[in-house]
């Protein structure tokens, strides 16, 4: 089963994998709600944001530091 998913999300257009989440998200909100579904969306969001960041293998200080830069002053 996850091989023809696979596949299809291969061979698929933007259009079509645009037009299935919309209705996977539309389906979402129908059952449980604007703010629940936009919780679930920022939850999903942040779990692909540490998800690349782990696999990036970059250390926890470079990214503060890349966020917050050390502003030292001569």
């Amino acid at each position: 089963m996850w091989n023809h998913i696979k596949d299809f999300l291969q061979r698929a257009n933007l259009r079509t994998l645009g037009m299935l989440t919309g209705a996977i998200l539309g389906v979402l909100y129908l059952i449980v709600g604007f703010w629940k579904s936009i919780v679930f969306a920022g939850f999903i969001v942040a779990g692909y944001l540490v998800g690349r960041w782990l696999d990036s293998q970059e250390d926890w200080r470079d990214v503060v530091e890349r966020l917050i830069p050390n502003k030292t002053r001569d």
